[in-house]
């Protein structure tokens, strides 16, 4: 080869890390329903036909995503999690369903959600095992199991880390980016590495992160329980300088799905957990059962405001702001615009407590003039003064969310 092709091959091989991941997928954070925190690895379709992981379960989640106005408001993906699979590869190697929970296969079940405008999710883990015990994908096959994937028409892989080695997750996450990539099929990307590496600097990397995924598990599995939430919240946001800057459109800080409407949060609690989630710019994954889902969780998952501030296009991940004595927190999310959100959360567990403050205190500018929308109630302030004293009543373990929009700019 030519000294010219050479240097043309060299310079595209030193270009290549930095455009590891931009399959252009996952512009705004992934809006859907998986199943795992509500439906585990529940196999026993004898006893439990309802309620165990079975196309059954999945055909009929892809019925109310369809049906029960979730998929016009974003949210579209279908994701099964572990335990979906029979306990060994087929002849050639290959993965397949288990025959008897998955008798029409998941391409089946795939068309069947693309035909519903939906998409498809699926779970993989990189080590000898999935976290169920069921095969996983060692760097040997990743592949072979990115093409069958793509095969089937899958959207969506979340790519678990169990049994397997630090070495191998550094080899085998970025190998499965450039696998997928190379199917030619857009599959959203869910990586589990920073969460094996205890989601922190030195030993994470978000940059390289970024470039090779579109979401990831920083943290631990969320539990169906406040002390679970409250958990998660309180590591994210005591790392926010280092995990805020790694989020933007396309590749997202994942702290787990949504337990809205399942039995551990109370109402209040579950307020919280939306706005929360909606501030951090996270993925919006419930995990419930949307069969029998009950009107006052649904209407907390279906607010268009909440949906629409997660879903905003600049894609900053908000942060934590104020720690008050008194257990009040307040987070603050820039939006496009010149918008922004604000959460007012309370950690008190006694009664309702009233907060007051100004947006001049809370660091935002001084001449400028607000309308604000509360989320929740849907009421309406005008004429809000960055200087003018306010006060927020915030229920215990609860929020008050606002959406504010500049109706005039200080003269800069």
């Amino acid at each position: 080869p030519s000294a010219l092709a050479v240097a043309v091959a060299v310079a595209i091989a030193l270009a290549l890390p930095s455009v590891a991941l931009e399959n252009g997928l996952a512009r705004t954070p992934p809006m859907g329903w998986l199943a795992w925190e509500r439906f585990r690895c529940n196999v026993d379709c004898r006893t439990d036909p309802h309620n165990c992981i079975s196309e059954r379960l999945f055909f009929e989640m892809a019925d109310r995503l369809a049906e029960d106005g979730w998929s016009e408001l974003g949210y579209q993906y279908i994701n099964i999690d572990d335990c979906w699979s029979a306990k060994k590869r087929d002849a050639m190697g290959r993965l397949v369903p288990d025959p008897e929970r998955f008798p029409s296969g998941i391409k089946a079940l795939a068309d069947y959600v693309h035909a519903k405008g939906l998409k498809l999710g699926i779970y993989g883990d990189l080590g000898k095992y999935t976290c169920g015990g069921y095969p996983g994908t060692t760097l040997d096959y990743v592949k072979q199991d990115a093409q069958t994937f793509a095969e089937w028409g899958v959207d969506m892989l979340k790519l678990d880390g169990c049994y397997s080695s630090e070495e191998q997750q550094a080899k085998g996450y970025p190998e499965m980016a450039r696998a997928l990539n190379a199917t030619g099929r857009p599959i959203v990307y869910s990586c589990s590495w920073p969460a094996y590496q205890g989601g922190l600097p030195p030993k994470v990397n978000y940059t390289i992160l970024a470039e090779n995924c579109n979401l990831w598990r920083n943290y631990d599995d969320i539990q169906d329980s406040w002390d679970s939430v409250l958990s998660i919240l309180d590591w994210f946001f005591t790392h926010q300088d280092v995990l805020q800057p790694a989020a933007g459109p396309g590749h997202w800080n994942d702290p787990d799905m949504l337990i809205i409407g399942n039995f551990g949060l109370s109402y209040e609690q579950s307020r919280s957990q939306m706005a929360l989630w909606t501030v951090m710019a996270a993925p919006l994954l419930m995990s419930t059962d949307l069969r029998s889902i009950s009107p006052s969780a649904k209407e907390i998952l279906q607010n268009r405001l909440m949906i629409q501030i997660n879903q905003d296009p600049l894609g900053i991940q908000g942060r934590r702001i104020v720690k008050e004595k008194s257990h009040i927190e307040v987070f603050l999310r820039p939006l496009s615009q010149a918008a922004s959100a604000l959460v007012f959360f309370s950690r008190r567990t006694d009664m309702p407590f009233r907060y007051t403050t100004s947006l001049a205190k809370l660091h935002f500018p001084e001449d400028a003039v607000y309308e604000v929308q509360d989320v929740y109630s849907r009421k309406i302030i005008s004429g809000l003064k960055a200087g003018d004293n306010f006060s927020v009543v915030i229920n215990p373990s609860g929020v008050v969310m606002w959406h504010l929009r500049p109706t005039t700019l200080a003269v800069q």
